[in-house]
């Protein structure tokens, strides 16, 4: 085996990595505000900062990440036994939690503050932290070197991450008045994201000692 997940894993990746994205989270309903309230250009330049957030992000993860198997196979699949209980947990709390609107930031600031403040929402923000350690080591092959597999799949969660919201922010912007708001909406959005993410922890735990 390469030093490359395998297509079919890298193909499965993908198709979790768009399921997640496509589930309006904080960052989709960050760049929806930016869109809606100081208009299209706004918010291409918050998702334009967001993913670079994101791209620290991944590379922090694949730092320690590579770290953790250097020092220890024990260590490696001990993190991901507990990102697995990690992505319940998040899934869990998903799910329970109360519906919350979206941060609507008021006046036209300038596109490179938008931006600059894309990237801090997302690089500072220590739950993408973990969300990374947690969700990119379930994808990681054991019998090859990870951090390539790691900034492999990091990055195309990445390119995925902007391709999503820059579809969001051209939506929104063009529909914005239409856009469902109700509780009714809100709700299924928590059901769907939870068990995303539940269902996730769920396969990561029971499978994963036969991906290695």
């Amino acid at each position: 085996m390469g030093a490359m997940p395998d297509m079919t894993t890298y193909e499965v990746f993908i198709a979790t990595a768009v399921g997640f994205l496509l589930v309006p989270g904080p960052a989709i309903l960050y760049t929806i505000a930016r869109s809606v309230d100081q208009g299209r250009a706004a918010g291409l330049a918050s998702a334009a900062g967001l993913s670079t957030g994101d791209v620290i992000q991944v590379a922090a993860a694949t730092f320690g990440l590579s770290a953790i198997v250097a020092a220890s196979a024990t260590a490696f699949t001990t993190v991901r036994y507990l990102g697995a209980a990690y992505l319940i947990y998040l899934g869990v709390r998903r799910v329970l939690s109360r519906d919350a609107a979206a941060e609507r930031p008021d006046g036209r600031a300038r596109l490179s503050r938008i931006y600059g403040q894309g990237v801090l929402v997302n690089a500072l923000n220590p739950k993408n932290a973990l969300f990374f350690l947690a969700f990119l080591p379930q994808f990681v092959s054991a019998d090859a070197p990870a951090w390539p597999q790691v900034l492999l799949l990091g990055m195309t969660f990445v390119v995925c991450g902007a391709g999503v919201r820059v579809i969001y922010s051209l939506a929104s912007n063009a529909v914005a008045r239409r856009l469902p708001r109700g509780r009714a909406g809100g709700r299924a959005s928590r059901y769907v994201s939870g068990g995303l993410y539940i269902a996730l922890g769920v396969a990561a735990a029971t499978t994963g000692s036969a991906r290695r």
